[in-house]
């Protein structure tokens, strides 16, 4: 007898790499929800007036074989020459270790920002390795945990200078030597602000006229300056200065900090993390004690916990954009913190002396390079550099750079005579004879032969760095590696449990998906390359968007944005210059809900924006006579709403249309925030209902991976009378300023979403998004007789997340949302995101990737977790130490008396655990009170590290 799969079946079988729950589960769960079939649920939840008309199609779903293959055929387009452009982009070797251990690791790759910082404790120690790489690699007390690169790291300076510096000027100085990218996005981001910018020498300089100054170290051409003086005049007129430094010549010239540099910006690119086509890399940013609250985004500090031991946690700004809104220092909330991890253990793989190293090394290739191409009669200049030089060739320019790229090198064309040269780790003798051989040089390489330094002596390094005893111990493989496990096994991420956060969608980063990422025909292309060495990137880039076109009803989307945030900063803006192309500049009002992200207001302040805030009524949905009525107030001023949907309470609002027209008739545009896609994906389309631009989180929806806090990809989409308005870049000869260093962001991790989107086809995207909806009503349906769920559509559903009240636990008993999530630990579950939109909830989004054995596991949980508070709030359990008190439960908890009211089965292994592969928190409860007291943001001394290992 012959065995045939039927039609859905085999639709079923195919798709079970991203939907967890099985045909079978799926009819169980709709019975419990109260369905007899799934479409009967999508068509009691999404609104009938905004579901889109036409299925998605492209073609049949792609088996992984067949993606694998089509892939790999595009990424062969992309030619793999040879950079040496230079402009802040450099060849880097990643070890092995890290290679395989972090960046294929989904250990790492799947983890979560760490705001739970019980379950962080790995990334969080690596971070904090970062913050303290780069302070002393600066010269400067104090650093962050990543921005998303360097040029946004610049902006982000300038303004942070705007809010610190007691000088009362509105102008701003750059550097002409800055990397062109960074002068760009400064450009863009001091227009809408009131800030002059003022490029040029910095030899004319005029201190009393700015409140801040940005210095390339070394600049863009190679010069290598002592900024000492410049910065003691700022000071004197109190001005700030900031110094753009390459963290690899940090290790043989003086730092920022000892200029009396105030806030140090740049890349960590060359240290370890591969180009790209540019990016995602880990930024820094450090500053000097005095200015650390007015710095953006994460600090990791170190606290203790119940016990006393030491714990990390994140420190002063961390999400500050829900407290402070249009009033935060940024938008930014997300890092870029994989790569801040791979560059931390980069340092910590060849210490001190291999940094060094590694640093004299490319220095005495550029000299021998330099001294070659001077015998051959070429000017090179400057007379002293670290890496980069810069040759008058006159007419000879482009046979030269012609000859270098038939000689497999990419040099950098600098105006219409000269050429750059920036040389690398990665670069060996057989990359100097070819240059030398483009300029009509028949020599060869011996290093043996030439040892000469051409540095300035003024701007040698005297002070130590990376002295920390962590970036001392592991010299050995095996130690290094077991080192990394350490910190992994100390961390819970997506591949050990399900990690149900609300609006972050936490959904499976699939194995195949991840793949291409690391070869390197994606990997190892510089930004600026020739676009006919980039094809099968621009190829791939067209691709994913004309799919994701389709999906969201735009007409053309940005791959610029690399973040949410920048996403949403992008989108703004768009709007802002088709305001101002049509002589309505004057346009500045921008309606937000007070339910909307906290970056929102945060964006809508960084264009220029008043945000006038929309109330929400008793069912959590915009209320539209507010909306109407302010709409109508400002109707002449009336630049944009920003809105999200479904709505950041987990429903779908049926006046979505109406709110859209509103808006349109008192001729503002209509941003919605495309966070919550995973609702929508096949079933409605936000240009469809009435947007004129959305970003999407591919790190949300389209399945490129959260990193620990990232990377992540915001593009925006857009209309088409937007289209002109969207992002250029410098190297694209675009009149529209760039929100990113690079052009297209940081496109190596699209092959991810681009994956996706072959693999699922439209049916399976748009069954994802069913199955989304199903998981979490039933999470809903399963919880409601024991947590009240806050808001529900009019026909009592939810849309992909739902919120969980636990405020009557505190009222009644005093068991807070902290105490709920921190049980949740010991059960082995991230806990869903808390007190956010509404305080003292929690707001809980499964995906469609769990199975239905983990929801059941996390249902469990929570009743398990709701009967231990009744036993409370009942008087049947000490009020203060109980297990929800206590929790979480380490392993140190068992050891010696016990002398809690309650046995160490219950603490330790409640229901919803994995007794055979429990988790267990290595720290107990983090005391945030204690790190803000007392702020340590620089790793502790390694007595610390040894009783920890005890």
């Amino acid at each position: 007898m012959s065995f045939q799969l039927t039609d859905y079946e085999a639709y079923d079988f195919a798709n079970r790499r991203h939907i967890g729950p099985s045909v079978k589960e799926m009819a169980e769960m709709l019975k419990v929800i109260g369905f007899k079939t799934l479409d009967e649920l999508i068509d009691a939840t999404v609104p009938p007036a905004i579901r889109q008309k036409e299925p998605l199609d492209w073609g049949p779903a792609m088996t992984e074989r067949d993606a694998l293959f089509h892939m790999k055929q595009i990424a062969e387009k992309n030619k793999v020459l040879t950079s040496l452009i230079g402009q802040g982009y450099h060849g880097t070797t990643t070890p092995a270790p890290i290679l395989r251990n972090i960046l294929e690791n989904p250990a790492w790759y799947t983890a979560y920002t760490p705001y739970q910082p019980e379950i962080s404790q790995g990334r969080l120690e690596a971070l904090l390795n970062f913050q303290t790489m780069v302070s002393d690699l600066t010269g400067l007390d104090i650093a962050n945990a990543s921005l998303l690169d360097e040029s946004t790291a610049a902006a982000e300076a300038m303004t942070m200078a705007k809010r610190s510096a007691k000088s009362k000027s509105d102008s701003f100085f750059i550097d002409e030597n800055c990397h062109p990218q960074n002068i760009a996005v400064m450009r863009t981001r001091a227009e809408p602000l009131g800030i002059n910018v003022i490029v040029g020498c910095p030899n004319d300089l005029d201190a009393s006229a700015v409140f801040g100054a940005i210095f390339q170290y070394p600049g863009t051409h190679g010069h290598v300056r002592d900024f000492t003086d410049a910065i003691a005049s700022l000071h004197e007129s109190k001005a700030l200065a900031v110094v753009a430094a390459d963290p690899l010549a940090l290790a043989l010239l003086k730092s920022p900090g000892e200029m009396g540099a105030d806030i140090a910006i740049g890349s960590t690119q060359r240290f370890g993390v591969p180009m790209g086509y540019g990016g995602p890399h880990a930024a820094y940013m450090a500053t000097k004690d005095a200015y650390k609250r007015g710095m953006p985004g994460r600090i990791i500090g170190v606290s203790i916990d119940a016990r006393g031991n030491k714990a990390y946690r994140l420190s002063l700004q961390t999400r500050e954009q829900h407290i402070r809104r249009e009033k935060a220092n940024s938008n930014v909330c997300t890092a870029q913190a994989l790569l801040a991890v791979i560059a931390s253990m980069y340092a910590v793989y060849h210490g001190a002396d291999g940094i060094k190293a590694i640093a004299q090394s490319v220095h005495r290739k550029t000299s021998r390079l330099a001294k070659g191409l001077e015998s051959l009669g070429f000017d090179v200049q400057p007379e002293v550099f670290f890496d980069t030089i810069t040759v008058e060739v006159g007419a000879l320019q482009g046979v030269i750079l012609n000859a270098a790229v038939e000689n497999g090198i990419n040099l950098r064309k600098v105006g219409n005579s000269k050429v750059g040269i920036s040389l690398d780790e990665q670069t060996r003798p057989e990359t100097i004879e070819a240059v030398w051989a483009a300029f009509g040089g028949n020599m060869k390489d011996d290093s043996k032969a030439n040892r000469e330094y051409r540095l300035p002596n003024h701007a040698l390094r005297e002070s130590e760095y990376l002295t920390h005893p962590i970036f001392h111990l592991n010299r050995a493989e095996a130690e290094i590696t077991r080192y990394m496990r350490r910190l992994a096994d100390r961390d819970l991420a997506l591949d050990r449990a399900m990690i149900p956060l609300g609006s972050c969608t936490m959904k499976l980063n699939a194995t195949i998906e991840m793949i291409p990422v690391t070869w390197p025909e994606f990997s190892n292309l510089h930004p600026f390359v020739p676009k006919d060495q980039a094809l099968g990137y621009h190829e791939m880039i067209d691709d994913l968007n004309d799919k994701l076109c389709q999906i969201t009803g735009y007409d053309a989307i940005s791959q610029q944005p690399n973040s949410g945030a920048q996403g949403e900063y992008a989108g703004l803006l768009t709007i802002r210059g088709y305001h101002a192309a049509r002589g309505e500049a004057h346009r500045n009002i921008c309606l937000i809900p007070t339910s909307a992200h906290g970056t929102n207001p945060a964006s809508a302040q960084m264009v220029g924006y008043k945000v006038v805030p929309i109330k929400a009524d008793d069912k959590g949905n915009i209320d539209v006579a507010d909306f109407r009525e302010k709409a109508e107030k400002h109707s002449a001023d009336l630049a944009a709403c920003m809105i999200t949907y479904p709505s950041t309470h987990g429903v779908f609002e049926t006046t979505v249309q109406e709110i859209c027209q509103i808006t349109h008739d008192h001729g503002g545009q209509v941003y919605i925030d495309g966070a919550n896609m995973n609702a929508m994906v096949g079933l409605s389309r936000p240009g469809d209902i009435g947007g004129d631009v959305s970003h999407l989180n591919l790190h949300k929806t389209f399945c490129i991976p959260h990193g620990g806090g990232g990377p992540g990809m915001g593009p925006i989409g857009v209309k088409a009378h937007l289209i002109e308005h969207l992002p250029g870049h410098p190297e694209y000869g675009t009149d529209v300023g760039p929100v990113s260093a690079a052009p297209f962001g940081s496109p190596s991790i699209l092959p991810v979403s681009w994956a996706y989107v072959l693999l699922m086809g439209g049916a399976g995207l748009t069954q994802a998004t069913k199955v989304a909806i199903l998981n979490a009503n039933y999470i809903a349906a399963r919880l409601k007789d024991s947590y009240n769920i806050l808001y529900t559509s009019e026909t009592g559903r939810v849309a992909h997340e739902c919120i969980l009240d636990t405020r009557p636990l505190d009222e009644a008993g005093h068991v807070s949302v902290d105490d709920v999530a921190k049980r949740l630990i010991d059960s082995g579950f991230h806990a869903p995101t808390m007190s956010w939109p509404v305080s003292g909830t929690l707001m809980v989004e499964p995906t469609e990737s769990e199975p239905k054995a983990e929801l059941d596991r996390f249902c469990e949980a929570m009743l398990s977790i709701r009967g231990e508070a009744q036993d409370i709030i009942d008087g049947k359990i000490d009020p203060e130490n109980n297990p929800l008190k206590n929790a979480p439960h380490t392993v140190r908890d068992l050891v010696g008396d016990w002398d809690r009211p309650y046995s160490r089965e219950q603490a330790c292994f409640p229901p919803g655990s994995l007794h055979m592969d429990k988790y267990w928190a290595p720290v107990n409860r983090v005391d945030n009170a204690y790190g803000d007291r007392n702020l340590v943001c620089t790793c502790p001394p390694m007595s610390d590290y040894a009783e920890a290992a005890e």
